[in-house]
């Protein structure tokens, strides 16, 4: 009885330790393969790329009087915010979701232009909220409480679907960013690489500095990268800065991340409200968020600026200009904001697309990406890989120009010794090993004692 019960218990351990080493081995493959490139679309877009182009191509159709604009739902889904039953139903028809509104997109731009009207408050913003349908004001800590009283009766003149929302910290153009350029006038961020076909440039911020601004990539000022060619701030908030070289190298493609990553641009588009997006900074790294308005309207100190996006991304000072990207296509540029990483905040963004437009200039994207390698695919059909899926660019010069080097083994022994990715596996592997190799002694030991017992019974 007792050997049997031995048994069962060397059999228990050996059945623990081996499902151990299954579990644990299943943790390591998946840390592994979190961060491994996923092959390119091939020209699609990205599912909440997909879901924002669905949704916007119906409030296009419908018209301003019965719509109020579309964002991308929690499932991934277009909704449709509509003023009747008859465009909730043709919504539907079309795939996408629709939810009955009372006010339409032509009665929120009337507030919206009401508000901009009026006398200008450093410090404040709006943009509408779709899904609320409403106007939202928000007003920093700089803003006076007689300022802000004026501004709310004007809010208060236009209806009941203006909210009046006060902020922590002040809205500031954010200086600096993703890789850095610097000047006399300060430091600031390398966005996109893009080319007016016969030179390329630096898209950045407008606030980094005004047409002649001489940038470097040294502090010393010894590796002059180019000069400020044409700049909008305020009204807009974007510039070019010209290569003294006239080209940006190989890899232009490719903006960087940190831990000397970068990832792949396939073309430009404009965002959906409530798609997830993702920027990099030279001060806070790469961090992530979703887009929460379009078309805001910001009163920076130095000037008002329209037309951005609004996010929930974190910023600091250091992170202007920096590029703004989702599903490895391009969204928009660094402006300014509220908060910080620490705390959090609200960031706003000049989009790429009225950027190019404005400046007469074409991104520069990857050859796979369908083309010529130089151009701006079109938002229907940018091509997009995994979203955030990182490629090692190599040594990355301002303006994300490196050539890009393949992941392989190093990559893989990198994130596999990673304690944050596979640590845990790793360890379930070692404990079900060591309790392997000490069933297996035990068990040899038993069996030799049990030997020796019946050899020495038997001799007498």
């Amino acid at each position: 009885m007792r050997h049997a019960r031995r048994r069962i218990v060397r059999r228990v351990a050996r059945l623990a330790a081996v499902g151990g080493l299954l579990v644990g081995g299943g943790m390591v493959g998946q840390a592994a393969m979190a961060d491994e490139p996923a092959p390119p679309a091939s020209g699609a877009p990205g599912a909440a790329q997909s879901a924002g182009l669905t949704g916007a191509a119906l409030t296009e159709r419908l018209g301003v009087d019965r719509t109020a604009g579309s964002w991308v739902g929690a499932d991934g889904r277009p909704v449709v915010a509509v003023t009747d039953r008859e465009a909730a139903a043709a919504v539907r028809a079309a795939g996408a979701d629709a939810q009955v509104v009372r006010h339409s997109m032509k009665e929120l731009r009337s507030a919206t232009a009401t508000l901009r009207a009026a006398p200008r408050v450093p410090g404040t913003a709006w943009v509408v909220d779709y899904r609320r349908n409403e106007v939202v004001v928000q007003g920093d800590r700089t803003v006076s409480a007689a300022d802000w009283s004026r501004l709310t009766r004007v809010a208060g003149g236009i209806g009941g679907f203006v909210r009046m929302e006060r902020t922590a910290g002040a809205f500031t153009t954010r200086l600096n960013g993703a890789l850095p350029i610097l000047s006399t006038g300060g430091r600031c961020s390398a966005g996109f690489n893009v080319t007016d076909g016969q030179r390329d440039f630096i898209l950045t911020a407008g606030h980094c500095g005004p047409t002649g601004t001489v940038w470097f990539a040294d502090g010393r000022a010894t590796q002059r990268l180019g000069q400020t060619e044409n700049a909008s701030f305020p009204g807009g908030d974007f510039s070019l800065v010209r290569y003294a070289s006239g080209r940006a190298g190989d890899g232009a493609d490719v903006v960087a991340i940190g831990d000397g990553k970068g990832v792949r641009i396939t073309g430009a588009a404009d965002p959906s409200v409530g798609q997830r997006v993702f920027r990099s900074g030279s001060t806070s790294g790469l961090r992530d968020g979703k887009v929460t308005g379009l078309n805001a309207t910001v009163n920076y100190p130095e000037g008002t600026v329209t037309g951005l996006i609004q996010t929930t991304v974190c910023a600091e000072p250091g992170d202007s200009g920096g590029p703004l990207f989702s599903e490895g296509i391009a969204l928009g540029v660094t402006s300014g904001g509220s908060g910080d990483c620490t705390t959090g905040g609200t960031t706003f963004f000049q989009p790429v697309t009225k950027a190019l437009e404005a400046l007469g200039v074409k991104l520069i994207v990857s050859e796979t990406a369908g083309g010529a390698g130089q151009g701006a695919a079109p938002s229907a059909g940018a091509g997009a890989g995994a979203t955030q899926n990182a490629i090692a660019p190599g040594a990355a010069s301002p303006g994300s120009s490196a050539p890009v080097t393949g992941g392989g083994e190093p990559a893989l022994l990198s994130r596999l010794t990673d304690t944050r990715n596979a640590g845990p596996g790793l360890l379930i592997v070692a404990g079900s090993l060591v309790a392997l190799v000490a069933t297996r002694y035990i068990r040899e030991e038993q069996d030799r004692r049990a030997y020796r017992r019946h050899y020495s019974a038997s001799w007498g």
